[in-house]
């Protein structure tokens, strides 16, 4: 008989800026072939046993200063309208706060705001913090200015599928292809019931149904392998997919400094 998993206490959606690119084929070659797209990026604060999760970082706030954004990374443009900063406060929680850190991978998007969290913990996939360490970040459009304190952090390195707590309330899922070390997050809500956050194993729903793969991922037949993973890990936990840059879908979800449960 499965051991029933812990619950976290709550959820917050964090806003961690809008990414916008010209050609939406770039996420799903052959399709919305020069099509202009708007991407949602979210960071998630989760609570837990009086611990602090931060999931993703979100674009770096220092974008906050130029109201057009900037194109950071493969022809993407990154826009900040309220700070992690910003929004951490309003929930009533310092930086310092945060007890551990974990990403879904390094790109810009993810890990803007690392530097703030010098006394967390990082919970690394091994596989992502050798590509992001290693001799050429820049091959998989990594920018090391956004990461590169986290080295000084306290670091536990993993591989594969983790139990961040022990009791089965947040667990890493190891979905490799769109970085090398890329990952999920399967956290479990009293309320609400299964969550996977599932980074970018897709941008939206509908490449997630198709089984697009991006035309810059690192890996193609890694990343359809992680999409069936996840698929059979929705249906095995009866589990929420919230995709991360899927801009409706995240319209329509509560953000802070309300929570979800």
């Amino acid at each position: 008989m499965r051991r029933e998993s812990a619950k976290i206490e709550q959820i917050f959606v964090l806003d961690g800026g809008i990414a916008k690119v010209e050609d939406g084929s770039i996420y799903s070659p052959g399709i919305n072939v020069g099509v202009p797209m708007t991407l949602s990026c979210n960071a998630y604060l989760i609570r837990h046993r009086d611990n602090w999760l931060l999931w993703d970082t979100g674009t770096q706030d220092e974008l906050a200063r130029e109201p057009e954004g900037r194109i950071v990374a493969h022809g993407i443009r990154g826009i900040v309208r309220k700070t992690m900063a910003s929004q951490l406060d309003e929930i009533g929680v310092n930086a310092d706060d945060i007890g551990i850190i974990a990403i879904s991978h390094a790109h810009f998007d993810h890990v803007g705001n690392c530097r703030q969290f010098r006394k967390a913990k990082w919970v690394a996939q091994r596989a992502e913090y050798k590509a992001m360490f290693g001799p050429n970040p820049e091959e998989f459009g990594y920018l090391p200015e956004l990461y590169e304190t986290m080295k000084q952090n306290d670091v536990e390195l993993v591989d594969g599928d983790h139990d961040v707590f022990g009791d089965g309330a947040v667990r890493l899922i190891f979905t490799p292809g769109h970085t090398l070390g890329h990952c999920s997050l399967l956290v479990q809500l009293p309320e609400s019931g299964p969550i996977l956050l599932s980074g970018d194993v897709a941008h939206n729903r509908e490449n997630f149904k198709h089984r697009r793969v991006p035309s810059f991922n690192a890996d193609r037949l890694a990343t359809a392998v992680s999409m069936d993973k996840v698929d059979a890990l929705l249906r095995a936990e009866k589990a929420t997919m919230w995709v991360n840059h899927d801009t409706a879908q995240s319209e329509t979800l509560v953000h802070a400094p309300k929570w979800i449960v």
